[in-house]
């Protein structure tokens, strides 16, 4: 079992508007949104059941993901809770959906968005480099 943090980086084609849990309803616009969580029981596990199709709908992110394509996912293989400070590290020069993966936790947002996925990707790996977390692009889950 790894355990660690990491980063589903999600394609919208078209804007979608959707229910999602205690939040209601959020209108996503077209582009790429980073959600940055910790596995603290394993990245296969975790990572391998956000990209499932078929699941119970439980987290913020699998409303989303029901709708729209990961197409990337960063890991940072670790012990420590670390989402919270990469989240930190995002939120100053990024967009974000307001309590978005984040219910359980002080911050404002788990998820980011940019229209561009290359600018995205660099923001994401250098907010796990600033955090001091040593990112792997493209790991295969699911």
């Amino acid at each position: 079992m790894t355990r660690g943090t990491y980063s589903l980086i999600v394609h919208v084609p078209y804007e979608l508007a959707l229910s999602v849990g205690e939040l209601g309803k959020i209108v996503f616009k077209p582009g790429y949104y980073a959600y940055i969580g910790s596995a603290l029981g394993g990245l296969e596990k975790r990572v391998g059941r956000h990209l499932r199709e078929e699941k119970k709908v439980y987290w913020h992110i699998d409303h989303l993901l029901i709708h729209a394509r990961a197409v990337d996912v960063i890991v940072a293989r670790g012990e420590g809770r670390n989402e919270c400070v990469v989240a930190k590290e995002l939120a100053d020069g990024l967009p974000s959906i307001r309590g978005f993966g984040s219910s359980d936790c002080r911050c404002e947002s788990h998820l980011f968005y940019s229209p561009d996925f290359n600018d995205l990707l660099r923001r994401v790996l250098s907010g796990f480099k600033a955090c001091g977390l040593k990112p792997e692009k493209g790991v295969k889950y699911g």
